[in-house]
């Protein structure tokens, strides 16, 4: 079964240091839509299941704020993954982050992937320059 290695990292600095995320499908070959869906669909699952006190994941929920412990939601809420990846989707258009797999930068939503065995795929989140 194919298998993407995801971690996240900022430019200037090693991986965050979060865990990795492992996501498995069923499929050899996947969009970059479909990744960052998966990814996101993933992330809220496992809040929405445990409801821990922050919120770790690719792009900030509406109304929450971000700490150093990820986004915490002003109000104890279930999160809608359809909306994360819509917001996840709408960063990555526009340079928010962007996703390298293996060694090669993938560029558009509709861009295919390969996927083998621990195919590594890291989210380079990038930051916006002060004043400028």
């Amino acid at each position: 079964m194919p298998t993407l290695v995801i971690r996240d990292e900022t430019p200037g600095s090693a991986a965050s240091g979060g865990p990795e995320l492992t996501l498995d499908f069923l499929t050899e070959e996947i969009t970059v839509r479909e990744l960052i869906e998966r990814r996101v669909y993933e992330e809220v699952q496992t809040y929405n299941t445990s409801r821990p006190g922050y919120f770790r994941g690719l792009v900030q929920p509406k109304d929450a704020e971000a700490t150093l412990n990820g986004y915490r939601l002003r109000t104890q809420r279930e999160i809608d993954w359809r909306a994360q990846a819509a917001l996840a989707v709408e960063a990555f258009q526009r340079n928010g982050f962007c996703i390298l797999v293996g060694d090669r930068q993938v560029a558009s939503l509709d861009d295919r992937i390969r996927l083998e065995l621990a195919t590594p795929v890291t989210f380079l989140k990038l930051v916006p320059l002060v004043g400028g």
